[in-house]
């Protein structure tokens, strides 16, 4: 099978990639706010509502087992995804936003007046406001990594900002804007060394690289499925044991207790600690569905496609005398940031809407980025295991016609 083979093969998966848009057909390049979902997500949580319905642990009946079983073999398969040493340290969430205010408002209960947080320039907002939160409500102190001129982290910074007083270090894995894959193993050593702990966002990494947190040596690593060929509305958070049992209890409710009576209320062990209520059932086994879809592919030759397409549209991108690309890190995912001169990028986004490409416009959620880099925006082209040269150059063709129209 040729290549062209394997792009129409992959593509076959995904329904919503067979249809038109504005009456062309759909280019797809805004993968690193939401992945499309294959078949076989989308078939597992068919499933499990057309067969399987019920709640999960708490009942004698067949239904209840299977859905239970579903489940629990999804913690499973995040554990061995990431190479988590139990699977009692993956907890649900709604998404890697609900996993940093976990870990921020109960790990960070027990910091103290004055201890300091360390965050960069390159931060989603979900990696910005529950540690400015947290801030507010116990006077600590935020620190932020800058960036070089090339879009990385400037270590030298990291070095100097790095004291006995920091606490936590909560740093993305890859920036959604910039592409930028961040040294994590280097700065978790680097932080450990201070006592600092690390949580790590890697929401713009699970999808495109291989995540091991025992070789990170990270103390939290959170994501969303959303993002990696998942459903929304589930996440992970993965930490260290001795770190989970240690923080207190942060959302409370059924499910996540031993016995509750008027005179006090014992909580349940890990992970269900941290699981109150009925979770998100269908998207945990939609979850576990991604995550054998993407252990199925040849995760390496994905990688290589992606970085193959990433080269040829900056390499495109850059003959266009109106376009300026934003950052060039060294190592980068599949993400483009760019601007066009004179224009705005909601415009140029709608136009290329309007011959059916698909791509994203704005802040990225991530304002002081923008605010750094003296941008009010930017243009964002991201892709994943679907996204094939054809892709790339109909956007560029639709972007040539937008700038002649212009």
């Amino acid at each position: 099978m040729n290549q062209e083979q394997n792009n129409a093969a992959m593509r076959a998966q995904f329904p919503v990639l067979q249809q038109q848009a504005n009456g062309y057909p759909l280019v797809y390049l805004d993968s690193a706010a939401t992945t499309q979902k294959p078949d076989p997500v989308i078939e597992a949580i068919n499933v499990y509502y057309q067969q399987d319905n019920a709640n999960v642990h708490r009942a004698a009946h067949c239904l209840s087992a299977r859905a239970t079983q579903k489940f629990e073999h999804a913690r499973d398969l995040v554990a061995q995804f990431i190479n988590a040493p139990s699977r009692e340290q993956v907890i649900w969430t709604k998404g890697a936003t609900e996993a940093i205010n976990l870990v921020a408002q109960s790990y960070g209960s027990l910091l103290n007046l004055g201890d300091e947080i360390l965050l960069s320039t390159m931060e989603h907002h979900a990696n910005i406001v529950p540690w400015q939160q947290l801030a507010q409500q116990r006077d600590l102190v935020i620190r932020v990594i800058p960036l070089t001129a090339n879009g990385e982290l400037d270590m030298n910074a990291v070095s100097e900002l790095l004291t006995e007083r920091t606490r936590i270090v909560a740093i993305t894995h890859v920036s959604n804007v910039l592409g930028s894959v961040n040294p994590i193993a280097q700065l978790v050593k680097m932080s450990h060394q201070v006592g600092a702990k690390v949580l790590v966002d890697g929401s713009q990494a699970v999808a495109h690289m291989p995540v091991d947190v025992q070789a990170l040596d990270c103390d939290f690593y959170v994501f969303s499925g959303h993002k990696m060929y998942g459903p929304t509305g589930i996440g992970v958070l993965y930490g260290k044991t001795e770190l989970l049992n240690a923080m207190p209890v942060w959302q409370t409710g059924g499910e996540m207790i031993k016995k509750v009576s008027f005179s006090g209320t014992t909580f349940n062990a890990l992970p269900f600690k941290f699981e109150p209520g009925t979770p998100n059932i269908s998207g945990v086994i939609g979850l576990g569905a991604a995550i054998e879809f993407l252990t199925s592919l040849d995760r390496v030759a994905i990688h290589n496609q992606e970085q193959v397409l990433l080269a040829y549209a900056k390499q495109q991108l850059e003959q266009l005398s109106e376009i300026t690309l934003i950052g060039s890190p060294q190592e980068q995912m599949a993400v483009i940031s760019f601007v066009v001169k004179g224009e705005h990028h909601s415009d140029i986004a709608t136009l290329l809407d309007q011959q059916g490409i698909a791509i994203r416009a704005g802040h990225h959620c991530a304002m002081p980025l923008m605010d750094a880099l003296g941008l009010n925006g930017t243009l964002r082209l991201s892709f994943g295991c679907y996204t094939t040269k054809q892709d790339v150059d109909a956007f560029i063709t639709a972007l040539q016609k937008t700038l002649e129209f212009l």
